[in-house]
């Protein structure tokens, strides 16, 4: 299964570059860009990453405002990786659940790292999902109850 990123900075080059490191990577397939936060917000909630490299300081909308603004959908939610020139923002990052947070300038062995740790994270929630959805299954839910008595 191909992991679906989307790539958010205001600054061009910033885009090129990580769609660049992304491109050496099975697996991964960019299915969108966004130049600031409001069309950020707009192509998460139609796109439904799986995984959004999302600049913090951005105009109109930063990073923070994008991870508060988009829609919560049931089922599994798309996850973060907030990219800045600034480590001030590092711990707010983990506050609201970030899977990593990347201090630009970055090289490519530290993006490595980072895009190695989110496909990670992302393989144990799909297993964790797979396993949710066996267990509550009508056929297993039947066979516990049965099983009660």
């Amino acid at each position: 299964m191909k992991t679906r990123v989307l790539i958010v900075d205001d600054e061009p080059i910033a885009r090129r570059g990580i769609r660049r490191y992304l491109t050496e990577h099975d697996g991964i397939e960019v299915v969108g860009e966004a130049a600031n936060g409001i069309t950020a917000v707009a192509r998460i909630n139609e796109l439904h990453p799986d995984l959004v490299f999302l600049d913090v300081q951005m105009p109109d909308l930063d990073g923070f405002g994008v991870i508060a603004n988009w829609n919560r959908r049931p089922g599994p939610r798309s996850r973060v990786y907030l990219v800045t020139a600034h480590d001030v923002h590092a711990i707010r990052a983990f506050e609201v659940h970030a899977v990593d947070y990347l201090l630009k300038p970055y090289d490519k062995e530290r993006f490595v790292k980072a895009l190695v740790h989110a496909r990670q994270v992302l393989e144990q929630r799909r297993e964790a999902n797979r396993v949710s959805n066996r267990c509550s299954s009508p056929s297993v839910v039947s066979a516990r109850w049965n099983a009660l008595w």
